[in-house]
């Protein structure tokens, strides 16, 4: 007869999580996917430059601990985070990490276009993603706090952590501005918080997150305002994004290194 499971004590195991994330590799693999798009084992080898065996097996761990998913397509197997908050977690780790040396012109050239603009997990992130927020709440078109990240008294008396102690709205003007830039706010999934915001690591400034934020990402790459880069998670503002913007919300972000 199967011993049964030792009863759960209700506690996270934030050790084991940590252990996760200790590894370097398996740290890679994670950031690779935090624009929450499917990457194939290969291509996540190559970003924490392991062989495929060792690629494997560090995906194995993952997959058990629930960090990611996965999906066979073909001869291909693709990797995603397993929810927006593994993204806000890597996210949150961020803020407290020391830098990672740069080595060579290449990391040089792909942290300053991740610092320019990224996708955290799903949503808008970097200077673009924070002067995005910005303009909204400067704008009236978004409320309840100025945006800035104040570290002495962020998540005060909240156990639930970033994104929640401040609680930002859309005004009537901002859902408004939404629906003339083509989203429908009323056909979002109803059990996610329509907005929420995530702590900048670079920018240490809130950008917007939630449903809102999410929907508000795809559009702009749906229009071509945005596209993604070669490197996971950095995108670029087009010509047409940067009209675009200025022509919405009067958004006319620096763009520069």
């Amino acid at each position: 007869m199967p011993t049964p499971p030792a009863p759960s004590s209700g506690q996270p195991d934030v050790a084991r999580a940590a252990a996760l994330l200790a590894d370097p590799s398996r740290a890679r693999m994670l950031k690779a996917l935090s624009d929450g798009r499917a990457l194939t084992g290969a291509v996540l080898a190559a970003e924490a430059g392991v062989g495929a065996p060792t690629a494997s097996a560090h995906l194995a761990r993952l997959l058990d601990a629930g960090l990611v998913t996965a999906r066979s397509s073909g001869r291909n197997r693709f990797y995603r985070l397993a929810g927006p908050e593994v993204g806000h977690a890597l996210e949150a780790l961020a803020l407290i990490a020391p830098p990672l040396p740069i080595t060579s012109l290449r990391d040089s050239g792909t942290t300053n276009a991740l610092r320019r603009s990224r996708t955290c997990y799903d949503h808008l992130a970097g200077r673009l993603g924070v002067a995005l927020m910005g303009t909204l709440l400067d704008r009236g078109l978004l409320t309840g706090h100025d945006g800035t990240h104040r570290p002495a008294t962020a998540v005060r008396d909240r156990a639930s952590g970033y994104g929640h102690d401040h609680h930002y709205r859309l005004t009537p003007s901002g859902r408004t501005a939404l629906h003339r830039l083509g989203i429908d706010l009323d056909a979002l999934p109803p059990r996610r918080p329509l907005v929420r915001y995530c702590v900048d690591w670079s920018e240490q400034q809130h950008h917007l997150a939630g449903a809102a934020g999410a929907a508000l990402t795809s559009r702009l790459l749906d229009l071509g305002w945005i596209r993604h880069g070669v490197s996971p998670r950095v995108v670029h503002l087009t010509p047409s994004g940067a009209d675009g913007l200025a022509d919405w919300i009067g958004l006319r972000p620096s763009m520069d290194p």
